[in-house]
Order: structure tokens, then sequence, then C-alpha cells
């Protein structure tokens, strides 16, 4: 099985969907405004099913600022990309599921969990990837490799 799959998408889209991403979160968490997380959810779901290249956020980045102000291109990991929107897309469902079924004051914790792992990804170091990586590699950590 090829665990890495490159694809090349533009750097500013790439920011642009990280940050609006963890914006629309913490606005959901501190708004407390449940349909903004289902906003959030769909965004995840489209983006893991269409792949990064056709993700909603990167379209609509790329389709519009980018056509005036062009960005250099950022090479990703394709498998790793949609890992980690599956991750966010679960997480996010969990999220509005124990809003609207089980303890709302449980489930803006949850979200505020999301919001913090969402801003996390969005500075750069995303858990869900590194998790990828970590499991479709020898080991996590490269001492721990032979």
């Amino acid at each position: 099985m090829n665990k890495y799959k490159p694809v090349s998408i533009p750097n500013a889209a790439f920011i642009f969907c990280r940050y609006s991403i963890a914006v629309l979160i913490w606005l959901s968490f501190l708004l407390k405004i449940k349909w903004i997380l289902i906003i959030v959810f769909l965004i995840f779901l489209f983006s893991a099913i269409l792949k990064i290249k056709k993700a909603p956020m990167i379209l609509l980045y790329s389709c519009t600022i980018n056509k005036i102000k062009k960005s250099r291109d950022v090479v990703l990991n394709e498998k790793a990309m949609c890992f980690a929107h599956s991750i966010g897309c679960v997480f996010s469902f969990v999220a509005i599921t124990i809003l609207y079924f089980v303890n709302e004051k449980i489930g803006w914790g949850f979200v505020f969990l999301l919001a913090i792992l969402k801003t996390i990804s969005a500075l750069g170091f995303c858990p869900a990837s590194k998790l990828f990586d970590c499991a479709t590699s020898d080991g996590c950590c490269a001492f721990i490799k032979k």
C-alpha cells in the first residue's frame, strides 16, 4: 500500500482553509451557535470525500483570491489530509450529536476541545496528520525505528 500520495495546492488556500475552519469552530463555541458547527461538519465531510485538491475551502480560495493574487504551491500527502479531514468530520459529528441529543453543557465542552485541536492544526501541527504518519510507518518516533 502506498502511504504517500503527493498533491499540490496553493499554500495560501491551505492556510485559508486551516484558519477559517478554526475561526468557525471558535465562533460556534463562543457564540453558542450550533448551525455553524453543522457547516464545519459539512466542510470536513466534503473535504474527506472530495480530497484536498477539491475540498470546499481550497476551491473557494483558488477560484477567488488566488485568481487575483497567485500563491506558491505546497505539496501535501493527500492520504494524510483525507484522514485528517475524516477525523475532523467524526469529531464535529460527535460534538453535534452530544449538543443535540445528550447534554448541551458537555457538548460545548467537546466543541471547546475541538476548537483547541483545530487551532493547533491551524498553527501548523496537525495531530491527525501526524497520527496517520505514525500509523502507516514502522514507528512513531525516529529513535523507535530500527
